[in-house]
């Protein structure tokens, strides 16, 4: 199917009122993240011991935990994690999947079989399982580590799709203009293949931010994150423990992984119509 132009991607991506709805809750992710320490009211570790507990109200708006501390700030924090893990993950995924794909679909052969194979191996296990099993035997518990663990967990897909993709172009007439003209295989796969198979690519690498931060937080959920970061996974477990006395500590960090994931996940969609990318 032939890429969509660049007013035809806008126009696509404007269309929809739910494509819209996802970008909007994108930019705010992206906007809390960057700006966090502007637009938290309270210091997100400062412990209010007269206010353990504090229900919703003028002062804390969304009220605070059992030490004291601002509910909201600390959701604010969240954001700035979930975007480096959503940022950061992705980006490993795309350096280790992209290449592997890349040299794959255009080397062929005995590259193609034993990268199918590692990817099979990989997706046979539950993404869940295998970064409890990495993150128990590394033993580090730090955000780098974990964001590293969770760009390898995701890379079989995006390697898959560009496999795909470069096996369909490397038989494409501009890619035997290049042969003739005497480019390089390197040349021709990162010059000319590549940039033209960016569509699928893009719409998975959105979508696995999505993911990467349900990693995350399902991670933290589990005692498993970094300890010394504000996850919403690791707000979620504490709150959970609180329920009776204080509901929106699990409420309010639920509702943010919920609603990023959501807005990330319509975007993704709707990136994938606009760009003419078949489901």
């Amino acid at each position: 199917m032939a890429a969509a132009s660049s007013r035809s991607i806008k126009r696509r991506l404007l269309a929809s009122k739910l494509s819209i709805f996802g970008l909007l809750i994108v930019l705010i992710l992206v906007i809390t993240g960057v700006f966090a320490p502007y637009l938290a009211p309270y210091d997100p570790n400062e412990m209010m011991f007269e206010y353990v507990y504090h229900s919703p109200s003028q002062d804390f708006l969304l009220g605070t935990d059992a030490l004291g501390r601002d509910v909201l700030s600390r959701v604010v924090w969240g954001a700035r994690t979930s975007l480096f893990v959503g940022i950061g993950a992705t980006v490993v995924a795309l350096l280790v999947g992209v290449t592997f794909g890349g040299l794959a679909g255009f080397y062929g052969k005995i590259t193609s079989q034993v990268f199918m194979r590692l990817a099979d191996v990989q997706l046979s296990i539950p993404s869940l399982i295998l970064l409890i099993v990495a993150a128990a035997v590394l033993g580090e518990r730090n955000m780098p580590v974990i964001v590293a663990i969770i760009g390898i967990t995701m890379w079989p897909t995006l390697g898959r799709v560009t496999r795909s993709k470069v096996l369909d172009l490397k038989t494409r007439d501009y890619v035997e203009a290049a042969k003739i003209a005497g480019a390089s295989n390197t040349r021709i796969l990162w010059r000319h293949i590549m940039p033209n198979g960016l569509g699928p690519i893009t719409v998975i690498a959105t979508l696995d931010i999505g993911s990467a931060i349900i990693m995350e937080s399902s991670l933290s959920f589990l005692g498993l994150g970094d300890p010394r970061m504000i996850s919403w996974g690791n707000m979620l477990s504490t709150g959970l423990q609180d329920m009776i006395p204080a509901p929106w500590m699990a409420v309010f960090p639920g509702f943010a992984i919920f609603f990023t994931v959501w807005g990330l996940n319509m975007f993704g969609d709707a990136l994938r119509d606009a760009l003419d990318v078949e489901a």
